[in-house]
């Protein structure tokens, strides 16, 4: 199911499917800190990391997310999206492809090498989406760096399955 070709963990342990979540807390695309915790609260979390705003593999999956964000709401579901990049630039993305969901900064990786997510060819942050029950217990994880629009037909179909 999930294609991890070519690619490698830089920390030890990845998160994995029965694991809690671990909890963070980050900026968004104005610098307003947030924490899974709290969202955890009102409902189910897709985190997805991306390598980089702006560039075509990253924005068509944000736009993907985007055009499937109502779903998402509608399956119980907050859709929080991951990269290194600052809140400005995660804020320019936002307001150029009309994203209505959470985008975090994870400047320095920290959050990225919490949950294992692997580089590509030792290179290219890794592309890999997180489904996060009310409960915090991580329910499904897809990874594909190349397949970025698959990780929204991954996520739908597991929160339908939760549901």
């Amino acid at each position: 199911m999930a294609d991890m070709t070519n690619e490698t963990t830089t920390e030890g342990k990845r998160v994995a499917v029965g694991d809690q979540a671990p909890d963070f807390t980050l900026p968004d695309k104005n610098g307003t800190p947030v924490r899974l915790s709290d969202l955890l609260k009102n409902s189910a979390v897709v985190l997805y990391f991306y390598p980089k705003d702006d560039t075509p593999g990253c924005t068509a999956e944000a736009c993907s997310f985007r055009d499937q964000y109502a779903v998402f709401k509608d399956a119980g579901a907050e859709v929080v999206g991951v990269s290194s990049d600052s809140a400005e630039s995660h804020q320019q993305f936002a307001e150029k492809h009309r994203l209505p969901f959470v985008l975090v900064s994870d400047g320095d990786g920290a959050l990225r090498k919490r949950y294992g997510v692997p580089t590509t060819f030792g290179l290219l942050p890794g592309r890999v989406t997180y489904i996060i029950g009310r409960d915090g217990i991580v329910r499904h994880i897809f990874s594909s760096q190349m397949q970025a629009e698959k990780h929204v037909s991954e996520a739908l179909k597991t929160l339908q399955a939760m549901a």
